[in-house]
Order: C-alpha cells, then sequence, then structure tokens
C-alpha cells in the first residue's frame, strides 16, 4: 500500500474533529474522501500531509511511518484549494519553485518543465503572472507545481471548488487522465458527489469526523450503509419512505399491497432511487405537487400519504401539481433501512412485486 492511515484522531480541545479514521490507498490509486462541509476531510488530509499533529494513530507512506516527520520529509506533493501561487512570479517560476529551493539541477529542471508544460498545455503562457490567467489556467499552474515535483503521492484539497460548472467538468477528466498516465497515487478531497463517483477508484464518505461508507462508487449507489448515504449520493437523492403494519411491511398503508410478509412495518424504512419509481395506470396513488424540467428528463415530486417521493422520468413532462398518479416499482431495486439505526438490511427478505 502507498498510504496506510490507521486509527487516525485529531482533536482541538474538546472538539474531535477526525475521530479512529482507518483506510489504505493503493498504488497507482485515485481515493476521495468525500463528505459534507465540517465533516474532518480536509483534516484528515492535512493530518497525512504533516500539517497538523495527529492526536493519535499512525500514518504510513510507502512503508515508512511519517507520522512525526515533517512534510518535507514525507515524499508527497499537495495541490491547495486557493491555488496558492505566488503573484509576482511568473507561471514558469512558480511551477520550478520548489525545484529551486531543493537546489535541483538547472538542467533536470529544465527537462521536467518542460514534460509538465506538454502535459498541461502551457507552453504559450509561460512568462505570465497568475493575475493575468483564468481560473482553469491557474489551476493548471497549481496541478504544474505538484506534478513537476514528481513525488508518488499527491494531495488535493478540493481544487475545482472555484470554478465554474463547465471548467470543473473539462479539469476532472484532465486530473484523471494525468493521474493514470503517470501512475501517481491520488488523496483527493471534495464535497462535491459528482466528483466523487466520477473520478474515485475508491470513496471514503465521512459524517461528523467518522468514516461512514468506505467502498466503490457503485456500491455507493447501489447498495447505501445507511440513510445519510443513500441521500448524499445521488442527484436526485433516494426516496426514504416509512413503513406501517398491514400483514408485513407495507409501503402506504395497512389496505395497501404487501411488500415484506412477515416484517413488522413500523420498525423499516424503504428506500428507492428516483429512476426506479415509475408511473402506472394502477399502482400505489400519489399526488403531483411540483416538477422540475432538466431537457433529458423531468423530476416530479409527489406526495404518498403525506410524504414526498421523487419520480425520474426521462423528457418532458405535462403532469401538473395536483394530478393524482400512480406509481409502481421493480422489487429487486428497493433498499430496507432499520427506522431506529438507520442502517441497510443486509439480508433483508425479499419484496413482493406489486400486482
Amino acid at each position: 500500500m502507498q498510504i496506510e492511515v490507521r486509527s487516525l484522531q485529531k482533536n482541538y480541545g474538546r472538539v474531535k474533529a477526525v475521530r479512529d479514521v482507518s483506510f489504505d490507498v493503493a498504488e497507482g490509486q485515485l481515493r476521495v474522501i468525500l463528505g459534507p462541509s465540517g465533516c474532518g476531510k480536509t483534516t484528515v488530509l492535512r493530518l497525512i500531509a504533516g500539517l497538523e499533529p495527529v492526536s493519535a494513530g499512525s500514518i504510513r507512506i510507502a512503508g515508512v511511518d511519517v507520522t512525526l516527520l515533517p512534510p518535507d520529509r514525507r515524499n508527497i506533493s499537495m495541490v491547495f484549494q486557493s491555488y496558492a501561487l505566488f503573484p509576482h512570479l511568473s507561471v514558469r517560476e512558480n511551477i520550478i519553485f520548489g525545484l529551486k529551493v531543493r537546489k535541483v539541477p538547472g538542467p533536470e529542471i529544465e527537462k521536467r518543465l518542460e514534460r509538465v508544460i506538454e502535459l498541461l498545455g502551457l507552453g504559450q503562457r509561460l512568462d505570465a503572472k497568475p493575475g493575468e490567467l483564468s481560473g482553469g489556467m491557474q489551476q493548471r499552474v497549481a496541478l504544474g507545481r505538484a506534478i513537476i515535483a514528481e513525488k508518488p503521492v499527491t494531495l488535493m484539497d478540493e481544487p475545482l471548488s472555484n470554478l465554474d460548472a463547465k471548467l470543473r467538468n473539462t479539469m476532472r477528466r484532465e486530473i484523471c487522465a494525468l493521474q493514470r498516465r503517470l501512475g501517481i497515487s491520488m488523496v483527493y478531497v471534495t464535497h462535491d458527489q459528482v466528483e466523487a463517483m466520477t473520478m474515485a477508484d475508491r470513496i471514503l464518505l465521512m459524517r461528523e469526523g467518522r468514516i461512514v461508507q468506505d467502498d466503490v462508487p457503485e456500491s455507493f449507489y447501489e447498495r447505501p450503509a445507511n440513510v445519510f448515504v443513500a441521500r448524499f449520493i445521488g442527484t436526485p437523492p433516494m426516496n426514504i419512505l416509512p413503513l406501517c403494519n398491514g400483514g408485513g411491511g407495507a409501503a402506504l398503508a395497512p389496505d395497501g399491497p404487501v411488500l415484506y410478509p412477515g416484517l413488522d412495518g413500523s420498525r423499516f424504512k424503504l428506500g428507492i432511487r428516483p429512476e426506479n419509481l415509475r408511473l402506472a395506470d394502477e399502482g400505489h396513488p400519489a399526488v403531483v405537487t411540483g416538477k422540475e424540467y432538466l431537457g433529458s428528463d423531468t423530476f416530479i415530486a409527489c406526495a404518498i400519504n403525506g410524504h414526498e417521493a421523487i419520480v425520474r422520468t426521462r423528457g418532458m413532462s405535462d403532469l401538473a401539481p395536483g394530478v393524482p398518479i400512480h406509481l409502481t416499482w421493480d422489487s429487486k431495486t428497493l433498499c430496507l433501512f432499520d427506522a431506529h439505526t438507520e442502517m441497510r438490511i443486509e439480508d433483508a427478505p425479499e419484496a413482493e412485486p406489486l400486482p
């Protein structure tokens, strides 16, 4: 493993920012740490970088225990959210600054610089100052400064958060292509689930300083560990509907279809993705409360016995608020959650299909 984090903790007085976090990053892997603001993801990155002292636990990089080592001895590079470029230096000087500080020979600096500007397309802007560049170009310079160090591990702290949506899409693809081409191990911190799902080999989702789920992207979507994951991943998020009793766990009312025979419905919640809900002539009754047209899809909001659910349909829909509809779904697409712990039931009984 390129990075091994074990039982990591970080306390600021009585505040526990990171609580018993353990994970690995394999050689050449792009590992994303995802979570809402204040969950501790950036703190974990800073602990790996050595910018913050750990309160407990250990960090190993390439088999070496670096827990107590300063940042310059950890053999890593880092890209910050703010880019952290020197405004008075040119693009060229910003990129090679670290090499000059480490007294790398001039010919070696030029050799590395030539490779970096070819990778990032910066050849025409080497003499420009950061203030003369767009946000995307400044991000490329920050990437270039990290790449030219030729470290086996690169840490990135929300590097795309200052860019507009179109440029973020482009830079996501560029970062992934560079990471694969160079074969570096990367730890990438973001609050954006789209970045995580599209870029990561593996995702670590955090909440309140703890790991909630550590898995491959598809598992987060199809097999969320709990209700928090189900609602955090996906746009729109997974619908969570309470069950009630009716000879078993029923989705809507005691006289409705029984989905889980023999279960105490009050103890469980039903989860279903918006694209797995279907409009039908017969099924569970609902009432349209609103809709959002996004071109290729329309998100239809509806009320089911006082609870909101979102239905994702293809193209434009002419359904208006107040219109009664019926919903159905494939029972194999359902998730079952414990109503008290909100954890997904791993060995849920087979749901009976709707008539």
